[in-house]
């Protein structure tokens, strides 16, 4: 069934755009097949002028395809119905049809976000053999991704409080699309500015995936579906990833894994006949009918029920700072200490883990088997998160596992406090960092997207992404400055904050279990009033 949504300014202009964009990126394919007989190996080519012209295509398609999606708000206004909507019967009808599309499309969405950063890894070996460049300067690669991906967290989230969560998504993908040409760049630098405009589109996905569901799925199934989509989501990233990096690397060389961006990107585009716009953010902005109808066909009845009707907030230009102030303040903090924590643990221990595993003693073959076997008894932990979310508390939860990553991490160092330091231990202490870090970052971002109101929701969730990605910023820099030389020190000085944002995240975090969205953010204000008295 195809979702109706509110009226673009020019829907013509957005599938121009679209076509724009995709025959900008097939216009560097001749090139690309062109180096095959040299392994694909592009370095040092120039680039000719079918390239050049599809360089051009691909800015003018965006603007064009940006335009198209503009909404008519004040057009759209006017004639529109005054009375309030209850969103609580939406939020106590059951899952149906349309609910189970609009999980797959945003599943889909939250793969393709996953699977650019997973594939950093599977790219730079070839780039430094080809570019013949040092693994140092290649690993300033994923320290710009990073950085665009971060910016574009908090870019999308605010641009989706703006234009609506259905528009944000589809730009991110184009702008991902567009991106895909990085596998056709003959030098190193142009990959370097691509690969931060890729990081700067993929990184909206993710925060607007998760805005526009806890928007949509009724409150029973909201929280295990959230976290479900963020587990399920991750490791079909990093699957598909390695296994596109594993089947067709070697036959068309590093360069074709960026290209997959062009199939990916795609995808979303033509999912987006089962995305439908909020029916929250059409309320926020004073399109009720355009709300009535994304309802109705999600099979709700909007008869008037007893209770009070939600208070409608128009969208703001300032989310950001709606996430600091009054009774935001401390969560936010709690969940920006968090994600910028879990991104040091995520790309800076870890990744120095295999490094300093070798420099003990254990060769590149058992080191890897190792943090395999590791992974893959750290697999099963997501399913407890989903349960504990759902069943205990979902504050609660996400506190549990933070601690539990201190907890992980102190472990390492108390192995080689006591000297007990060995293959069995290190793989526990592994694996129960993997289990608590990868249930965090399944929580994280799912929580924010739940607790912060609507008309700063995308922002709000933007933010808390982004703080992930600059923790793993902030990982790569304490690497080179040989933070994680000493891995027990290095683990002791990541645990100290996280328990200390734990503690701030229980005591400011209220439990969102089979809530509706308007009864958490009444709660923060009372909190917040009952503190100023």
């Amino acid at each position: 069934m195809q979702i109706k949504t509110y009226s673009f300014h020019h829907p013509g202009a957005f599938w121009v755009g679209c076509i724009l964009i995709t025959l900008g990126v097939l216009s560097h394919i001749p090139m690309f097949v062109h180096a095959s007989h040299m392994g694909y190996r592009m370095v040092g080519m120039p680039m000719d002028m079918t390239m050049l012209v599809g360089m051009a295509l691909i800015p003018v398609g965006l603007l064009l395809s940006c335009y198209g999606l503009m909404p008519r708000l004040n057009l759209l206004r006017q004639n529109n119905a005054n009375d309030a909507i209850h969103f609580h019967v939406a939020d106590h009808s059951p899952l149906n049809w349309q609910h189970i599309t609009l999980v797959f499309a945003l599943l889909v969405a939250v793969i393709v976000d996953v699977m650019k950063p997973a594939t950093l890894g599977f790219v730079m070996p070839g780039m430094v053999e080809e570019y013949k460049i040092t693994t140092e300067t290649a690993g300033t690669l994923a320290l710009v991704a990073l950085t665009g991906t971060a910016l574009g967290s908090i870019l999308w989230g605010s641009m989706a409080d703006k234009l609506g969560r259905r528009a944000a998504i589809l730009l991110s993908a184009l702008m991902f699309i567009g991106t895909s040409i990085c596998g056709a760049m003959p030098s190193f630098e142009w990959n370097l500015a691509m690969c931060f405009l890729m990081g700067l589109s993929a990184g909206g996905l993710l925060p607007i995936t998760f805005t526009l569901m806890a928007e949509m799925i009724p409150a029973r199934h909201r929280g295990w579906l959230l976290v479900a989509l963020g587990g399920l989501g991750t490791a079909a990233g990093y699957l598909l990833a390695s296994g596109a990096a594993a089947m067709l690397e070697p036959l068309f060389s590093w360069r074709i894994l960026w290209m997959l961006g062009l199939p990916t990107g795609i995808a979303v585009i033509f999912l987006n006949r089962y995305i439908p716009e909020s029916p929250r953010f059409l309320a926020s902005v004073g399109l009720r009918n355009e709300a009535r109808t994304v309802l109705a066909q999600y099979n709700v009845k909007m008869d008037p029920p007893s209770v009070e009707p939600v208070t409608e907030q128009h969208a703001t230009n300032n989310g950001f700072f709606h996430t600091i102030k009054n009774s935001y303040l401390n969560i936010t903090i709690g969940l920006l200490g968090v994600g910028i924590v879990w991104g040091v643990v995520n790309f800076g221990f870890l990744l120095w883990l295999p490094t300093n595993l070798q420099e003990m003693g254990l060769s590149a073959a058992n080191t890897n088997a190792l943090l395999a076997q590791s992974g893959l008894i750290a697999l099963p932990g997501i399913l407890a998160v989903i349960w504990l979310y759902q069943h205990w508390s979902s504050v609660k939860t996400l506190v549990l596992f933070v601690v539990l990553t201190a907890a992980s991490l102190m472990l390492f160092w108390l192995c080689e406090l006591f000297g007990v330091l060995s293959n069995q231990s290190i793989m526990i202490a592994t694996a129960c960092l993997l289990v608590s870090s990868s249930g965090v970052i399944a929580m994280l971002i799912p929580y924010a997207a739940e607790i912060y109101p609507v008309h700063f929701r995308g922002s709000g969730t933007g933010i808390i992404a982004a703080s992930s990605k600059f923790g793993g910023i902030v990982g790569a820099v304490l690497g080179i400055f040989g933070i994680f030389n000493n891995m027990s020190l290095g683990a002791l000085l990541i645990a100290i904050p996280l328990l200390f944002f734990a503690f701030v995240l229980l005591k400011s975090g209220i439990d969102t279990r089979g809530r509706r969205l308007e009864d958490i953010h009444a709660e923060f204000v009372n909190k917040s009033i009952s503190h100023s008295k």
